[in-house]
């Protein structure tokens, strides 16, 4: 989580906007993308260069002859001259980073500079530096990488867009992605793909979880969910291994041009050099993929819904309930054998429609559905208090045994402030997900037990945990009636004297 100092200057940021005449949160999150990006590019621009310098390799700038576009050195221009040499100039170069045949350039290429007052631009550009320089601080300081950092201040500044939740679309926070990618366990290889990517939170959740997986034990730190971290992946010896790491295996779609910007902004940001990211409604009849990916994560759209003449017939649902359908165009993304790890809202669970029973059936019957983690009402707060549970499986066969887990707290408070808290279930999750016996996981009274497929298709496939689970209830002891009524006596002795007092003292 970020600290006190960094959350406030994002808010001056946010304040400059606003007052500067940028009032709409996904414009101002956009424009400000774009001054992170120019800051960012530059420093890991230099930062390339001492290593190769260091390991003696070749290394040619992205700013070969055009030092003047770094944000070193336009930072000290005057304002009127930074805003035009930003906008036609600085601008233009980050657009057509990485060549026309790029995704990045494709999807930059009607993106828009809009920052109309050169005092803002200054003023932004201060704030950020600022920001910088604490998280620089906070890796000194406090032992903090840098991704995580730079994830903190992505994930507030992205927290503050007014319109998450329009049709569904929540902001899926960084500690359950991981947990969820702890559990998918995505590896090298894999082609990992999120259908509904949002701003890129999975994609860049399963590439830190595998370099974390190639990163030698005395280069990794149990983070503040007791997860192994470690981003090094010295492990990675071979240029191809981090050719097809970058460039072949992180794919997403989302249906909003702006979030597909920010999200390959995000990625790249993060070292993943070439994200395949594409503007896609993938419900709809214009998307083809299928049987095609080793791995999908995702938290599709909540309560959305779609026109019906619009839905892909691949899908098989009667549907236009968006959690339905999300959860069968994952099913038809995945190769045989392929796992997934999705998020849905507890209704998936146990709703009573038809299409609710018939993606059910399909999860049991032509999946192997291994777990339903029902997790607390509170984790997409402050957007909604929604419940939701996250749903892992892998296609093909035949489910005969689900693992539920009872999560209570993930380690921030369950209300609108999300503070942090001792209570974390997070990495019990992961351990007992690790060490899952079906044999011995029986007890229902546990946070973590088996129950056999059968049962749950006798129970018309309901995938609630409450279903299955077994409440414990301890006799409570009272105290005989003539020992309370004594008490009693003795509160209405003391009242009684109370009283007399207070008559005296009034007389």
């Amino acid at each position: 989580m970020l600290n006190p100092a960094i959350r406030s200057k994002v808010d001056q940021l946010w304040d400059k906007f606003w007052s500067g005449g940028i009032a709409n949160p996904l414009t101002a999150v956009e424009q400000i993308s774009y001054l992170l990006f120019m800051r960012r590019l530059d420093a890991m621009d230099r930062k390339r260069q001492e290593d190769a310098e260091y390991l003696k390799r070749p290394y040619q700038s992205m700013y070969k002859g055009k030092e003047k576009l770094r944000w070193g050195h336009f930072k000290h221009l005057p304002a009127e001259e930074m805003l035009s040499h930003v906008r036609d100039k600085v601008f233009p170069f980050i657009k057509s980073l990485g060549g026309s045949e790029q995704n990045f350039a494709r999807y930059m290429a009607d993106a828009v500079f809009i920052i109309p007052k050169a005092s803002l631009l200054v003023e932004a550009v201060g704030v950020i530096d600022e920001i910088y320089t604490e998280i620089e601080r906070e890796i000194t300081d406090n032992g903090q990488t840098f991704h995580d950092t730079q994830g903190d201040l992505y994930e507030h500044l992205l927290s503050e867009i007014s319109s998450a939740g329009k049709n569904g679309q929540f902001r899926t926070p960084r500690h359950i992605i991981q947990m969820i990618c702890a559990l998918v366990g995505p590896k090298l290889g894999d082609e990992v793909c999120d259908p509904a990517c949002g701003t890129g939170g999975f994609l860049l959740g399963a590439f830190q979880h595998i370099l974390t997986e190639h990163t030698s034990p005395k280069l990794r730190h149990k983070d503040e969910n007791g997860l192994d971290r470690g981003l090094v992946g010295d492990k990675l010896t071979d240029k191809r291994q981090w050719a097809v790491l970058r460039d072949r295996t992180f794919y997403g779609f989302d249906f909003d041009t702006t979030m597909v910007r920010i999200a390959l902004m995000n990625l790249i940001l993060h070292g993943i050099d070439n994200p395949n990211l594409d503007y896609m409604d993938t419900l709809s009849k214009r998307f083809a993929e299928k049987e095609r990916f080793d791995v999908v994560l995702a938290n599709p759209p909540f309560k959305g819904s779609i026109d019906k003449g619009d839905i892909n017939e691949d899908l098989s649902l009667k549907t236009t309930k968006t959690e339905l359908l999300f959860v069968n165009r994952i099913m038809n993304l995945l190769r045989i054998g392929g796992r997934a790890g999705v998020i849905v809202p507890d209704g998936v669970l146990f709703g009573s429609s038809n299409a609710h029973k018939a993606l059910r059936e399909l999860l049991l019957d032509q999946c192997e559905l291994q777990a339903v983690v029902k997790m607390p009402s509170g984790v997409f707060k402050p957007y909604a208090g929604v419940s939701t549970a996250v749903l892992i499986f892998v296609k093909g066969g035949k489910t005969e045994q689900v693992w539920f887990y009872d999560m209570q707290a993930d380690g921030l408070s369950l209300d609108d402030k999300r503070q942090k808290v001792a209570e974390n279930d997070i990495p019990d999750v992961v351990a007992r997900w690790g060490r899952r016996d079906c044999k011995k996981d029986t007890d229902r009274k546990a946070k973590a037990f088996f129950v056999p497929a059968e049962e749950i298709r006798e129970n018309k496939y309901d995938l609630s945990l409450n279903r299955y689970k077994e409440i414990a209830y301890e006799a409570v002891k009272y105290d005989p009636p003539k020992v309370i009524i004594k008490r009693l006596r003795g509160l209405e002795d003391e009242i009684r004297k109370d009283l007399d007092e207070l008559e005296r003292m009034v007389g």
